[in-house]
């Protein structure tokens, strides 16, 4: 008996994501967690290896130059060879630089590794953006991409939960407690390349746990779909010259390097405004984690459901640059800890909705190479901001200054969103 339309239509996603999501959740976990663990690992490394914050934020930061320089390149053989094979590559690549960094001793190769780091990475994000757009109808993206994204808060959690216990491996078989911590939280990426490479599909005519019916169905929805997007730009790099995109890039700029470069010092931040010590700072991060992913499954929902992106943008980073004011004003410890746990469920929610403006901007020939365009320009910020912060924290002493000036740039984002709002509702 054939299937409903309604009935094809619901077995055929709900297929596609209990194969694809939780794979792809699993990798992110693993990315964002190698990116950011340096954060604390901090305390102890910087101590042991007489980093100033100068020389922590300038290479925390450099992740972010190579990630940036080859995002394009990344996703552009991403899109010749393979997701599949593309993304086991990076995964691999990246788990084994991230493992590398135990080996750091000086200032330079702490610079290396973390350079080489965000050469191992680059294109995995943008490369999923296109990827989950092959499998995906717009009308669900937004909830595809908040719940593969949610890994990125997630992975605060998990940091939070199991940083104390790899800590307190100091000594053992030589090493270091934060030598543990940086090897353990590498490894995972290694092992999960391998699944990758057996069990993710390139595309829906490859999954054989897709019926025909349910084939055809997503293809002629997704073609369907992108029929009403604008025709492809001649050259696909005139993309990226339009100023919907351009606006994009910056917003980009400004909401993620000021994260990353409270992020890059949050333990040492909360534990010196809260009081805690080194393992309840850790719960409370890992808190941060589960309100980060509540607030980025509400908005990939309800983005979806109202079918709207601008304010979905606008309005939590109006509130993640109050929360930062809140912060930076030092009030009670109890105050600092529930607008930290507010401001991670209101930065989360902007990314949630961030990643679906591109796939309704440029034509699906070019969201590759958009995509890719937007992530790495954008993490320019990246690098800038928590150097500048590591300069900050020298020349004063403290993080007052720059917890200060964040809310500037989260604000500057906002009312770019707004005048690009204004934009699409006038075309």
């Amino acid at each position: 008996m054939a299937l409903s339309d309604d009935e094809l239509e619901r077995s055929t996603l709900r297929a596609v994501a209990w194969r694809i999501l939780p794979l792809i959740l699993l990798g992110y976990l693993a990315s964002y967690m190698d990116r950011v663990n340096i954060s604390f690992a901090a305390p102890t490394m910087n101590a042991q290896l007489g980093f100033t914050a100068s020389v922590y934020g300038f290479g925390g930061g450099l992740f972010f130059i190579s990630y940036a320089i080859l995002e394009i390149p990344s996703n552009l053989i991403l899109a010749r060879v393979g997701a599949r094979r593309w993304l086991a590559r990076i995964m691999i690549t990246w788990g084994l630089v991230a493992m590398s960094m135990a080996l750091v001793r000086t200032d330079w190769q702490f610079y290396l590794v973390r350079f080489l780091l965000g050469a191992a990475e680059a294109g995995f994000f943008p490369g999923v953006i296109y990827y989950l757009g092959l499998w995906f109808p717009q009308a669900y993206r937004g909830r595809a991409i908040s719940r593969f994204y949610i890994a990125a808060p997630l992975a605060s959690t998990v940091m939070g939960a199991v940083a104390g216990s790899l800590l307190g491996l100091d000594g053992h078989f030589g090493l270091h407690g934060w030598q543990w911590l940086l090897i353990a939280e590498g490894a995972p990426a290694v092992v999960l390349a391998f699944v990758f490479l057996r069990f993710l599909p390139d595309k829906p005519a490859d999954a054989a746990w897709l019926k025909p019916e349910q084939k055809a169905w997503l293809d002629a929805r997704i073609a369907a779909d992108n029929a009403g997007i604008a025709a492809p730009e001649h050259s696909n790099l005139r993309a990226l010259l339009r100023p919907a995109v351009i606006a994009l890039v910056l917003v980009n700029f400004l909401y993620l390097g000021p994260y990353y470069a409270f992020t890059l010092s949050a333990p040492t931040i909360l534990k010196a405004a809260t009081g805690l010590d080194a393992a309840h700072v850790g719960y409370l991060v890992a808190a941060g984690g589960l309100t980060g992913a509540l607030g980025m499954a509400a908005a990939g929902w309800s983005s979806d459901r109202l079918r709207e992106r601008y304010l979905h943008l606008a309005i939590p980073l109006v509130a993640v640059a109050a929360l930062f004011g809140l912060i930076a004003s030092g009030p009670a410890p109890i105050i600092v800890m529930a607008a930290f746990l507010a401001m991670m469920a209101s930065y989360f929610a902007v990314s949630a909705a961030f990643w679906l403006a591109p796939g309704e901007i440029v034509h699906p020939r070019a969201v590759a190479l958009t995509v890719a365009a937007i992530n790495g320009l954008g993490q320019v910020g990246s690098f800038l901001f928590p150097w500048l912060w590591g300069v900050a924290k020298d020349k004063t002493g403290g993080f007052h200054l720059g917890l200060s000036l964040l809310p500037v740039a989260f604000l500057a984002a906002a009312g770019i969103v707004m005048a690009l709002r204004q934009a699409r509702r006038r075309t």
